[in-house]
């Protein structure tokens, strides 16, 4: 069976007041995303293999080396890196992320978790300043505590020595040539570089991405970067071990301890000790179909999966036939969803995270069964599945949406949703040998207790902090892959994930309808609808079912590839930049 239709010293504080005042109205505003717009997109067809990203020039990267007989994993390293540098607001070398592999060989999905790590030295306490409160959310960001040891090109190399085909060096060599080449600047990076007010605060990213009074560079100017190539060759030559254990890593480690806003605890041997690592993914039934994702430390597996399930044990509706009932619905089953997320999901190497018991099929039906069709919850409660901690709290943080994500098959049917990020947009704001460092910290918890107890979520040395990443591969009952996808968009990919799976499933999208179409959902707060679309006309419907309805962009880049006969179909989120491209 196939899816169905196509804080701050008090010395500080005459620096930190306009920019704490700068910082709260660019987050009141707009999201920069709504300056680009939507753009159409047409559906990629190939009956071998296909790749789908948020950028043209990532996809004709990986596009070549798929040709040239690479795997997904070959596609995938090529793709990253070259994101790295004409998408430089949402990954890179300097952040970290997730991959999700299937072997068409023997039918298994590997998960593999490049995630971000804690200085050994870090302490829960970490982002707590004066008078016991925690800092505020962008002066964290801007400070050295945010950066944790990044994990993009360990996880790269885990798992090209697993899966890949071609040799390393060709894989990295693509990325040297357009970075020595140059690259325009698009209008989305132009518009996202208009709307930052810290990043032209760094001397070097200043004079790489802004004019000598401010401006950015405008759409079109052909930026170089001769720096990031040089490490790339180096990288090329010896691997990954060379970022983590020589000159590159001693510039990083030297820049976080001397911030000029307020220094971090990064040390050379926290570089040296970093390690990505193979877990076993998350897996459950969605109807007749099997549904797998990335495992703690992200929480987007799990929360998908609960999101699906408890769908599966209410009323099944359909966007187009009764929209009001389709949202009501998806938006509770998110508010269950987030709360347990947000109770019990941190680090599985820190923390027991009760996973089985979360995606039980007896616990699901328990959670859905609060959910009444005439009446919003408002507000979840986190359950209590079976291995649940007798002691745990929530720790909510404020992920943003800067991240990227590609899907790629090869044409032996392997198979990559591979999800990256540097956390806030342009992350840390430092820039470094040509590429961005992260502040993927900031997605601890600030504070380590609430009441007495302690969150699960806390900032501890070496530990990894929550996600919400969540790449995702779909099965039929014949066990075919027929979906790979995934999303940027902080703490509401989950939504946007889940969206596009109930789509295609339920509601019986093609997948470019089904990533055009509105977003919507709760991420146990506020009812949320995409503005400018469709969902808007639904505020007063819901409103009357106790839901407080707010209207927001919601800028998801799904990239995502699907199985329709023996053919691939690629699509690209018309709110990015992306192309799908297959043979």
């Amino acid at each position: 069976m196939i899816l169905r239709r196509t804080r701050a010293r008090s010395t500080r504080a005459a620096f930190w007041l306009p920019l704490f005042f700068a910082a709260s109205v660019a987050l009141a505003q707009p999201a920069p995303e709504a300056a680009t717009g939507r753009t159409p997109k047409e559906p990629a067809v190939g009956a071998r293999f296909m790749a789908v990203a948020a950028h043209p020039l990532a996809v004709d990267a990986g596009f070549e080396i798929l040709k040239r007989g690479g795997s997904a994993i070959d596609a995938a390293v090529t793709m990253q890196l070259v994101l790295g540098l004409v998408e430089p607001q949402s990954s890179g070398i300097g952040g970290g992320g997730f991959i999700l592999h299937y072997s068409a060989a023997d039918q298994r999905v590997r998960a593999y978790d490049g995630r971000e790590i804690a200085p050994a030295a870090a302490r829960p306490e970490r982002f707590i300043g004066l008078a016991g409160r925690p800092l505020g959310f962008m002066e964290a960001v801007l400070s050295g505590r945010s950066v944790g040891v990044p994990g993009t090109l360990a996880v790269l190399e885990l798992a090209h020595r697993n899966h890949g085909r071609l040799p390393w060096s060709e894989l990295v060599a693509p990325a040297i040539e357009l970075a020595e080449r140059g690259f325009p600047v698009s209008p989305r990076l132009y518009a996202l570089l208009s709307f930052d007010r810290f990043l032209r605060r760094d001397p070097y990213a200043a004079s790489y991405f802004y004019l000598t009074d401010g401006k950015p560079k405008p759409i079109g100017t052909i930026l170089r970067n001769p720096e990031y190539a040089a490490v790339l060759r180096e990288v090329a030559a010896g691997g990954a071990p060379v970022f983590y254990r020589g000159q590159v890593a001693r510039e990083v480690v030297a820049l976080v301890q001397k911030h000029p806003v307020e220094p971090g605890n990064l040390a050379l041997a926290d570089f040296e000790g970093y390690a990505a690592k193979e877990r076993s993914p998350v897996c459950g039934a969605f109807r007749s179909y099997r549904v797998c994702g990335m495992p703690p430390p992200s929480s987007g597996g799990i929360a998908v999966l609960q999101m699906l399930g408890i769908l599966e044990r209410l009323p099944r509706t359909d966007y187009a036939r009764d929209p009001v009932a389709a949202v009501h619905f998806f938006a509770e089953a998110g508010r269950l969803a987030y709360a347990d997320r947000d109770r019990y999901v941190a680090d599985p190497d820190f923390v027991d995270v009760p996973v089985a018991g979360l995606i039980a099929p007896d616990y699901l039906a328990e959670r859905a069964a609060l959910i009444a069709p005439d009446r919003s919850l408002r507000r979840a409660r986190a359950g209590r599945p079976r291995g649940a901690p007798t002691a745990a709290r929530e720790g909510v943080v404020p992920e943003l949406a800067a991240t990227t994500h590609f899907s790629i098959v090869d044409a032996e049917g392997n198979a990559v949703a591979s999800t990256s990020s540097i956390e806030s947009m342009f992350g840390n704001r430092r820039f470094v040998r040509g590429f961005l460092l992260n502040n993927q910290l900031t997605d601890f918890a600030f504070r380590p207790e609430e009441d007495g107890t302690l969150v699960a979520n806390r900032v501890e040395g070496g530990k990894r902090p929550r996600s919400s990443m969540s790449p995702t591969m779909v099965f039929d009952a014949d066990g075919r892959l027929v979906l790979v996808a995934g999303s940027p968009g902080g703490h509401a990919i989950i939504n946007y994930v889940a969206r596009v799976v109930v789509a295609v499933v339920d509601w019986e999208m093609g997948l470019q309808e089904a990533l055009d179409a509105p977003h919507f959902g709760s991420r146990n707060g506020p009812t949320e609808l995409e503005s400018g679309t469709s969902a808007e006309r639904l505020r007063g419907p819901l409103a009357a079912l106790g839901h407080d309805v707010r209207a927001h962009d919601m800028p998801s880049g799904v990239h995502a590839i699907r199985r329709v006969g023996e053919q691939w179909i690629g699509a690209a989120d018309p709110r990015r930049d992306g192309i799908a491209r297959g043979e």
